[in-house]
């Protein structure tokens, strides 16, 4: 639902706009955290560094993106961002998919002890 917010151990997100097919999620990543190393079964995600610069990690390959920047990641495959930096990083997150659900995480990796799916 629009407007619906989280916190989580690494941060926060809000969703900022949704419809059939996809949503979009403004995620504030704190300095030293990260999310999860996850993948998901239905949807992709489309990630634009709003501020700050992320460590993105797709596939096992680790890339720095800078304010402006973007990532791609393609359906299953395994995905984390983190924020090794000073500064706050505000990602937009565009996810696209026949089911865009908080469940649809398989997480491979998780700093904060959490399970195997999304809680």
């Amino acid at each position: 639902m629009i407007g619906e917010r989280d916190e989580r151990p690494w941060g926060s997100w809000e969703i900022l706009d949704e419809g059939p097919g996809f949503k979009v999620k403004r995620l504030v990543v704190t300095p030293g955290q990260r999310l999860s190393y996850q993948t998901h079964a239905q949807r992709s995600e489309h990630w634009i560094v709003a501020r700050g610069t992320a460590t993105c990690v797709m596939d096992g390959e680790t890339v720095e993106v800078k304010a402006g920047g973007f990532m791609d990641i393609p359906v299953g495959t395994p995905h984390r961002i983190a924020n090794v930096h000073d500064d706050e990083v505000v990602i937009i997150e565009v996810q696209r998919g026949s089911y865009l659900g908080e469940d649809d995480i398989v997480r491979l990796e998780d700093d904060y002890g959490r399970g195997t799916t999304a809680s």
